[in-house]
Parts: C-alpha cells; structure tokens; sequence
C-alpha cells in the first residue's frame, strides 16, 4: 500500500528538492495535481506541500488513536456480551486506521515515534471532539452515529487526495468508518425505541454531540487558513462548509425517523436551496478546546502517555524479536 521515503537527512535537503521554490517548477507540480495526477513519495514535490500533508495525516492519525478512549472506557461497562465485542472490533479498527495512517504519513520522511512524541508532548492536535466526555452508553452509539458519520462525509473526498498513500489509506479506513456509523446508529435507534428513559438518554447525547460534531469540519471558510491551498493541491475536494452542509442535510432526517430531535432552533428547510438551514456555531468553544483541550484532553493525553509508557517493554520485546529474526535469515 505504501512506499517509504528512505532518504538521508542530506538527500531530503538536496538542491534537487530546494529548487522546488522556484516558481517554474512549483508551476509544474500544480499542473500535474490540474491534470489529476497521483503524487507518489518518491516524486519531487514542494517542502510545503510535504509538511502540509505531515501535519495533516498525522493529526488524522492521532485523532484515531485518541479516539479509543472514550470507547475503551465503556468496554467493560457495554450491556450484553454482544454489544462489548462489537465495540472491541470497533476500536480494534480506530487502531488499525492510526496504523495506516502514521505509515503514509512516514512515507514523507517524518518518523512515527517523532509523531507520537508530538502527540505526547502536545504539540500537535487531533480532533476537538474527543476531548468530550462521553458518560453514558447512549454516547457510544452517539459517537458511531455522528462522529463516525461526520468522519465519513469528511474522509470519503480524501479516497481522491493527489497524495497517493494517503488516497489508499483512506480506502480501508472508509469502508470500516461506514460499519461504525451504522453500528452507532443501530444502538441509538434502540434506544430511541424503547423506554422513555433510553429514548431521553438517546436525545441527552444528542444534545450534547450535536455542535461539537459540527465543529469536526473545521472553521468556517472566512477563517480556515489552509483550506484554500489544500483545495488548491487536491489534497481536500470540498471546503469546510460544504461538507458540513452534507452532514448536516444527511443526519436531520435520521434523527426525525427516530423522533428526535437536532439541538438548533433555527434549524429549518430551505425549499430554494435544497438545503437546512441551521443556527450560528459557538466558535468560541471550538477555539477553547483547541486552545485548552476542553473538559477531557488532559486526561487523554495522560492515557496516551501512560500507555506509552506501560508499553516500553512491548516494543523493546517486538524490536528484540524482529532483529533475531534478521540474523536467522541472514545466516540461512
């Protein structure tokens, strides 16, 4: 699936790549993303280009890994011996989707353990919305049936990405996304089907995850400041807006079969647009929980950093085993 970047820090530095600021040759990379052209790792391409899909890839990456954890924290708590397996498949997937991912993201010559240490350390971000808490069962459907579902409306256009690791990574990732999606949907619908409590407990995380999960596509255009050249490189297909404009227009009429109801008095059908309608976003909230991690990133960060820890002598005894295997072969 993928092709690792086995440069040397010289050659990654090399006048070859340099001389990509030069206008001419920038005008001939553009020209092969107009063209619809598939960037490998090996091909010439603009530093900035390189580290806009580091940062990018590697915050989805992230943004998997992290998302285990509210989910984890319900795996001993799930109502039947049913529920609890499909709920470890599902976050057995979100690790297999960091896996893919922190490999596409190596393909650009950033290493994985550079990555995670950015996680660890905070400098970089994953998505907003798992630095919410997620403190009843209905979220575990809540989380599959919006953040799933806004992840795919989000993921599918990058099945297209210039970027060719990363289009193939996000193959796989879709397809197990859209199982999770309707896996959430499937607990929320049961709930809002039965008892008064379940179906209150059902619109409770509604309530809650609604705004949040529209703040997964971004800031608004007006002030997103890497949509325009990321659209530009066909790294994204579709502003911020507009795929949360898809969400939106997707997700109300599942919620109005299950006879709840979207968290927005101003939502409303618009017959001339074809379209909802829908209420201002508190992008207030959204800058203070990239800024402070919200009501959870502390205690995710910390998870992630007890984790690596706990798991030094896991790695050391896989890197042991790998390496005795090397010399086994290399002796036969």
């Amino acid at each position: 699936m993928y092709s690792t970047d086995l440069r040397t820090d010289k050659e990654k530095k090399s006048a070859d790549q340099q001389v990509l600021d030069d206008a001419q040759l920038w005008d001939a990379f553009q020209a092969r993303i107009d063209n619809g052209e598939v960037i490998e790792a090996k091909d010439a391409m603009p530093e900035k280009y390189r580290q806009t899909l580091i940062r990018q890839i590697s915050q989805h990456a992230h943004s998997e890994i992290v998302g285990q954890l509210p989910e984890g924290n319900w795996v001993t708590r799930a109502p039947t011996l049913k529920r609890k397996l499909i709920l470890l498949a599902k976050i057995q997937d979100e690790a297999g989707h960091g896996l893919y991912l922190y490999s596409a993201a190596e393909t650009l010559g950033r290493s994985r353990d550079d990555m995670v240490a950015d996680l660890l350390s905070g400098k970089a971000k994953y998505s907003t919305i798992f630095n919410y808490p997620a403190p009843t069962w209905a979220d575990i459907g809540t989380i599959g049936w919006l953040v799933d579902g806004a992840a795919i409306v989000n993921q599918i256009p990058l099945c297209r990405c210039s970027y060719g690791p990363y289009a193939r990574a996000m193959v796989r990732v879709c397809k197990e996304e859209s199982f999770h999606q309707r896996q959430g949907y499937e607990i929320v619908t049961k709930l809002a089907q039965g008892t008064a409590e379940q179906k209150a407990l059902a619109q409770d995380s509604l309530n809650r995850f609604w705004w949040p999960s529209l703040m997964m596509f971004g800031p608004s255009d007006s002030a997103s400041t890497h949509s325009s050249q990321n659209m530009k490189w066909n790294i994204k297909r579709h502003s911020n807006d507009e795929l949360r404009q898809r969400f939106i227009d997707a997700t109300v009429p599942q919620a109005e079969f299950l006879g709840l109801t979207v968290p927005d008095a101003d939502l409303k059908w618009n017959e001339e647009r074809g379209s909802y309608d829908h209420g201002e976003i508190d992008w207030n909230e959204f800058w203070a929980v990239i800024k402070d991690g919200g009501i959870c990133g502390k205690d995710r960060i910390r998870a992630r950093r007890a984790a690596a820890k706990d798991g030094v002598w896991v790695r050391a005894a896989g890197e042991a085993y790998a390496e005795k295997q090397r010399a086994k072969e290399q002796a036969a």
